[in-house]
């Protein structure tokens, strides 16, 4: 693994990302063994949007390797207003032995590991949320024994997360159907770079209009929010157009028997998903949050170790 940033998935080869999730298997279930890995190493956390699961994952996360976390907000230091980026990242090379930037704009993370010589991790922007996705193929090779050939549903939003998700799909050899209402497609260029390196892992990338028909015979059913941070004004026009993408009883009876239920949290009970499904035993949410934080531990340690 010799990546010195995780900004987007598609950066890493299926090599490197299959040894980073084995190394977080590893973490989990021997977590006092890497006790010392970044013994005294510091991981600087700038934050400009609201968190739970990455704030408290990394924080731990660093914690449990022997190193310690600092927190910024956005308005402590205004990315590229009150002080330029470049600015802001030669500054905290000198200061600390990480980074982790959990932002709207993407190209800001991409500026960041541009100009800062120490590693910058990805927490979450707008374009995708490599961490949640390393997560989640680490939940389903716990769950199903791998991730090849596995056949995801992902069933809402085309957002961040159904963008990684799908360099996932490439990289882990997993099948991904997304069914999406018209306008709310993943990242165009996404899927076509899907398409065009499917072969290197024989996976496969559809994007659908019909939930039953993305959810038939899956093993994996996945959603998200239907309003994302920052689209708080169109939540009334998304519940419109989403109301015929909610995961419930009918669409994932299409599934295979063992499927298993997954989303990145936090969730609306009645709006993206119902109760009955993500509250049943096919569900593996809170597995699959708890290994953010391993997913992580694992990430920390490739980079800042």
């Amino acid at each position: 693994m010799k990546n010195k940033d995780l900004i987007t998935i598609r950066d890493w080869s299926a090599d490197a990302l299959n040894e980073l999730i084995t190394l977080a298997l590893a973490v989990k279930d021997s977590p006092l063994k890497y006790r010392n890995a970044l013994d005294h190493k510091a991981l600087v956390m700038i934050f400009e949007k609201p968190s739970l699961r990455t704030r408290v994952s990394f924080d731990v996360g660093i914690q449990q390797l022997g190193g310690f976390s600092l927190y910024l907000t956005g308005n402590e230091i205004n990315l590229g207003q009150r002080e330029s980026i470049s600015d802001v990242a030669r500054n905290l090379e000198r200061l600390v032995q990480g980074i982790m930037v959990r932002t709207f704009s993407h190209s800001d993370v991409e500026d960041i590991a541009k100009y800062a010589s120490v590693p910058v991790i990805n927490g979450l922007t707008d374009f995708c949320h490599p961490c949640q996705a390393l997560a989640d193929y680490m939940t389903i090779r716990e769950v199903k024994g791998t991730t090849r050939k596995i056949k995801i549903a992902y069933i809402g939003d085309g957002n961040n997360v159904a963008n990684s998700l799908i360099y996932g799909a490439v990289r882990f050899g997993a099948y991904l159907h997304i069914a999406s209402p018209h306008g709310y497609e993943p990242d165009p260029g996404v899927v076509q770079w899907a398409k065009e390196n499917a072969g290197e892992s024989e996976s496969q990338v559809e994007i659908l209009r019909d939930p039953f028909l993305a959810a038939e015979e899956a093993d994996v059913i996945y959603t998200d929010v239907w309003t994302s941070m920052g689209a708080e004004s169109e939540a009334s026009e998304r519940r419109d157009a989403f109301r015929l993408f909610q995961v419930n009883d009918a669409v994932v009876s299409r599934a295979k028997p063992d499927y298993v239920f997954m989303h990145c949290l936090p969730a609306h009970r009645g709006e993206e998903v119902t109760a009955s499904v993500i509250d049943s035993g096919h569900s593996v949410v809170f597995q699959q949050a708890e290994n953010r934080l391993h997913a992580q531990k694992a990430v920390m340690i490739a980079l800042m170790g």
